[in-house]
Formats: C-alpha cells, sequence, structure tokens
C-alpha cells in the first residue's frame, strides 16, 4: 500500500463529498415550513436565490469526477482480479445516477423557485409536484443502480475477499448512513436539519473514506506488505 497515493485518493474523496454535499445544502437550506405534500419544497427553497441553483449544480461536476476517483481507487484493496472487475463495473454504473438525480431536484426546485418569485405563485407547488411525480420513477432506479456498489463492497469485507477484516464490513455506508438517519430524526426542525438530511449520503461518505484512510495508513506504519490503493 503506497501512503502518498492513499493519501491523494482520500483526499480526492472528500473533496468530492464536500461538492456534492455543499451543492445538498445550498439546494435546500432555509425555511422549513411547507405547505404541499412534498416537504422538501419549503419556503425557503421558494426564496433560495438563482446563484445558489446554480453553483449547487456546477459542484456537482468536479464532485462526480472527484468522488469516482476515491471509489474506483478502492479496488485496489481486493484481493482477486474477478471481484475487482465486478466492483469497477458497479461503480462505473452507479456514478451517473448520482448526477442524474442531482439535476432532477435541482430543476424542480429552481422551478418551484423561479415560479414564486415570477408572479406564480399559486400554482408554483403544482407544477412542482406534477413534475416529481411524473419522473418520480428516476428516484427508485438511479438509487438501486447507486446502491448496487456499496452493498457488494460490504459482501466483499464480510466473505474477506479484501484487505481488511471482516469487521470493516459493519462500517459499511449504509450502515452510517441509517447511523445519521436516527440522528436526524432526533434534530429538531431547523434549516440545518433538512440541509443535513438532504446531504446524508455525501457526509455518510465521508465517514466512510476517513475509516478507510485511517486503517490503512495504520497498516503502512505496522506491516511490511504494502497494498496499492
Amino acid at each position: 500500500m503506497n501512503k502518498r497515493k492513499l493519501y491523494i485518493a482520500m483526499i480526492c474523496g472528500i473533496l468530492g463529498c464536500i461538492c456534492f454535499g455543499g451543492g445538498d445544502w445550498l439546494m435546500i437550506y432555509g425555511n422549513t415550513a411547507h405547505s404541499g405534500n412534498l416537504f422538501w419544497l419549503t419556503e425557503g427553497v421558494a426564496d433560495i436565490p438563482e446563484w445558489r441553483n446554480t453553483l449547487a449544480m456546477a459542484l456537482s461536476f468536479p464532485g462526480i469526477v472527484l468522488y469516482g476517483t476515491a471509489l474506483f481507487a478502492m479496488s485496489d484493496f481486493i484481493l482477486r482480479e474477478r471481484e475487482k472487475r465486478v466492483y469497477k463495473t458497479l461503480t462505473a454504473f452507479g456514478l451517473t445516477p448520482w448526477l442524474c438525480l442531482h439535476l432532477f431536484y435541482i430543476m424542480i426546485m429552481y422551478l418551484f423557485g423561479w415560479m414564486n418569485t415570477n408572479g406564480y405563485s399559486d400554482i408554483a407547488m403544482s407544477a412542482g409536484e406534477a413534475l416529481y411525480n411524473h419522473f418520480s420513477w428516476i428516484v427508485l432506479v438511479s438509487e438501486v443502480f447507486m446502491l448496487l456498489p456499496f452493498l457488494y463492497w460490504f459482501w466483499l469485507q464480510f466473505t474477506k475477499k479484501t484487505v481488511y477484516p471482516k469487521a470493516f464490513s459493519f462500517t459499511n455506508i449504509l450502515i452510517i448512513y441509517a447511523v445519521f438517519y436516527i440522528i436526524k430524526l432526533l434534530l429538531p426542525d431547523s434549516p440545518f436539519r433538512i440541509g443535513f438530511a438532504n446531504g446524508l449520503m455525501s457526509e455518510s461518505i465521508v465517514i466512510w473514506f476517513l475509516v478507510q484512510y485511517f486503517y490503512g495508513i495504520r497498516k503502512v506504519k505496522y506491516e511490511a506488505k504494502t497494498y496499492v490503493f
């Protein structure tokens, strides 16, 4: 394991999550009061300036490159070539939906905000909900593609097909996400809570990357064998 390469990969992953997570906060942080069926079409979203939605979308492009760099680098921790190829394939298929979902939600929020500030506030909620309901299937399909590499990673660690101990399978992103989700439920209703909830996946992955990094540094320091990250 090369310490410098590990460090660079982890920094890329964390920066990618900051880009995506920062966009998640930018596009929703504000007054949480809402009147429709979609809790995230709030009064705060209606008042968000256009530059925030533009920046949130723009950040996703360097974000996906940095995030993808770290995820592909994780394959060097897998012991056999066959499993490495499967993991890389699932990761490649799972990256596009990140941008797809980001764009999907930003477009709806932008439309909702624009209509509220340009004299169409009486139908802004109906338009936002209609757009979401018509394309809501995208959310389910995207999440399936996004989750597959993480589920596969759990299986690899649990069956000892990586350099990590079996116990590391329980540091999986989805388990960290579940813990953060419970924390979110305990938070009082506030702009911080809705921002935290919207960026939950990125926040979970930051923790996951840090866990992989510190374990990797430990192996570099205490073991003679090296694994390229």
